[in-house]
């Protein structure tokens, strides 16, 4: 059985396969991929209909969630599959020598950390404030938005002070601003900002616009998009 799910056959076997969404999980790893210029070839994997519980990406994504990777030349030069961003952005920088991990003997744990900050936090209470806030809206009562909104703003309110003199999370760019940035800005998407007084935030806004002027981020957004997808074909 070929390694590759032939539904999203590669054009290119000999590089990395990313298949993903633009969402801000599915980002992660388009960004990285970007910032770090490892050759890589992407697949649209279209959540809203369905294409992550197909068998054939479930080889390749167990939970049938975005983003997975698939690398043809893993260690040992054996081919390795991965799901979770984290691990693909830990992998990534590793791929290319330690890049976007902090330099020094505790720089991966300060990395690793926050993103295991974003596992923990970030992501489930963004995604489920946006949840009640934007799709539940009149299904339910309110306490879902309240409560999932007050730890939104709590949690703005740490990266805010992390952020206090500096330009990026851990003071240089690294995977800890590619891991949660793309959450931050789903607030927009979920209409929610007002509500959990995002803009009373100077420090995460600034952070949010310095990561959004970049070049690798905005073409990595792109990727997996529907316009990129028209775009492909």
């Amino acid at each position: 059985m070929s390694i590759f799910p032939s539904r999203w056959a590669p054009a290119h076997p000999d590089r990395l396969q990313l298949y993903t969404m633009n969402t801000p999980n599915g980002q992660k790893a388009s960004i990285a991929l970007e910032e770090l210029g490892l050759p890589y070839e992407a697949h649209r994997i279209d959540i809203l209909a369905g294409d992550q519980h197909d068998p054939e990406y479930a080889r390749i994504s167990p939970n049938e969630k975005i983003p997975a990777l698939l690398d043809p030349n893993g260690p040992n030069g054996e081919p390795v599959t991965l799901m979770e961003s984290a691990a693909i952005l830990l992998y990534l920088a590793e791929k290319a020598d330690g890049a976007l991990i902090p330099a020094g003997p505790t720089g991966r744990w300060q990395v690793l950390q926050w993103l295991l900050f974003q596992v923990g936090h970030v992501g489930p209470m963004f995604g489920q404030f946006g949840h009640f806030y934007k799709f539940a809206k009149g299904r339910t009562d309110s306490y879902g938005e309240e409560r999932y909104g007050k730890e939104v703003t709590r949690l703005l309110g740490v990266l805010d002070r992390q952020l206090e003199g500096k330009d990026w999370l851990l003071g240089d760019f690294s995977l800890a601003d590619i891991q949660i940035v793309p959450w931050i800005d789903g607030l927009a998407f979920y209409e929610g900002q007002e509500y959990v007084g995002y803009h009373d935030f100077d420090n995460v806004v600034a952070w949010s616009e310095r990561f959004n002027a970049r070049p690798a981020v905005t073409r990595g957004k792109h990727v997996g998009s529907a316009e990129w997808a028209k775009e492909k074909a």
